[in-house]
């Protein structure tokens, strides 16, 4: 536990001295004010663009707009961000060798993923309910209907999926020799999750469900307790893959 605390220590003071955890902080921010903000102005995008050519009747953005948004911004650039900024979390400790002299000096290996996994999850959860928070605040301000009943219900499968993210980044780190081979086994494996989501058998407890539903969560179209198998599937492919890089940092030279 000491070697872990000490590590994890670390983490977070090169993350802060490095700026990424400033960068993940400015993005998430921008994203969570962003979303609200889009959904106000896209019909007069919209109308600006096509003018009078537009024989339709735009409505009026509610809050599903802007919640649609989030999943949106947080699915297609929020997990992207995560990727790119840590898919060499421990390839790169490797190939700089500063991971030599801690092992030698009695630094167990098994705290070093330990450590990473927890300093990932917690900069994941961190900017997540950031930009969660900062768009739910702007959301009440500027829509006051009642289309959103279960935010939290429908933030949770996000999260549960960003876990089984960080872990992914953290086993492909492991196993590649650079940032580059990390993050092209890190988008493989979520490729794989979609082709597999074309299988109807396996859609229940196929993990990429989990940042497909989220609207209908939200307004209670969907039963979240149907997609349970995919969370749990997640949380244990999340055990898995730490488990799968700590035996692999074990055997690894550095």
């Amino acid at each position: 536990m000491r070697n872990i605390y000490y590590f994890s220590k670390k983490e977070f003071l090169e993350s802060w001295r490095t700026s990424k955890l400033f960068i993940l902080i400015v993005i998430f921010l921008i994203l969570g004010i962003m979303n609200p903000l889009i959904a106000i102005i896209t019909p007069d995008i919209i109308q600006m663009s096509f003018g009078d050519t537009l024989s339709i009747d735009i409505p009026e953005p509610t809050s599903l707009d802007s919640w649609g948004q989030f999943y949106s911004n947080m699915t297609q650039m929020g997990l992207i961000v995560i990727a790119l900024l840590f898919s060499g979390t421990i390839s790169g400790e490797v190939s700089k060798g500063t991971l030599v002299n801690l092992v030698t000096k009695g630094l167990n290996r098994s705290a070093v993923v330990i450590s990473k996994s927890i300093h990932l999850i917690l900069q994941w959860t961190f900017s997540m309910f950031l930009a969660f928070f900062v768009t739910w605040g702007y959301t009440l301000y500027y829509f006051t209907d009642d289309h959103s009943p279960h935010i939290f219900l429908a933030v949770l499968p996000l999260w549960i999926f960003g876990i089984l993210l960080v872990t992914t980044i953290i086993l492909t780190s492991t196993i590649s020799r650079n940032s580059y081979e990390g993050l092209l086994l890190t988008g493989g494996l979520v490729v794989l999750l979609f082709i597999v989501n074309t299988f109807d058998r396996f859609e229940r407890y196929n993990p990429i469900t989990l940042i497909a539903e989220n609207m209908n969560f939200l307004q209670g179209a969907s039963r979240l307790v149907n997609y349970m198998p995919a969370m749990l599937m997640s949380l244990f492919l999340s055990l898995l893959f730490i488990c799968l890089s700590i035996v692999i940092l074990n055997r690894k030279k550095l």
